[in-house]
């Protein structure tokens, strides 16, 4: 097996579309075209450097990403690194893509970030077991209010 994990913006939309549409699937959720279809310009847009993602590859064939989201805090003189989307296709789970692709982020943003963070379903059990052996718990909950 030949794993590489390489940048969105060198992958295309349709080896990208199926995944997204599987993690929204995962998720219970539901995006229009337009909407799946800007968020791809955005995260492929070398230009916007404030959100940048990679893919993992098998054999050639795309079985997984991560999205990332570089915002500035008040806390650190460097940036957060936000790690909002991870997913591996069902077929390629249990073999350690999750890990790798959070470590490539880890290795990618390790001298321009201050930190890597993202957030998970509490009920997401299999995703903590990873989550557990390679970062911290907060300890923070989460609240939202939508303006939408």
């Amino acid at each position: 097996m030949n794993t590489n994990i390489i940048s969105l913006s060198d992958i295309s939309f349709e080896q990208w579309a199926p995944l997204w549409q599987g993690y929204l699937t995962f998720y219970k959720s539901k995006m229009s075209d337009a909407q799946i279809s800007l968020s791809w310009k955005r995260i492929t847009n070398s230009a916007q450097q404030d959100m940048f993602g990679f893919a993992m590859e098998i054999d050639g064939k795309i079985v997984g990403f991560v999205h990332l989201i570089s915002h500035m805090s008040m806390w650190t003189e460097k940036p957060y690194c936000y790690l909002q989307d991870l997913f591996v296709d069902e077929h390629y789970r249990n073999q350690g893509l999750a890990r790798k692709l959070i470590e490539h982020a880890y290795q990618v943003c390790a001298n321009d970030f201050d930190r890597v963070y993202w957030l998970t379903q509490a009920d997401n059990h299999t995703a903590q077991l990873l989550y557990d052996r390679i970062a911290d718990k907060t300890g923070f909950i989460q609240y939202k209010h939508s303006l939408v």
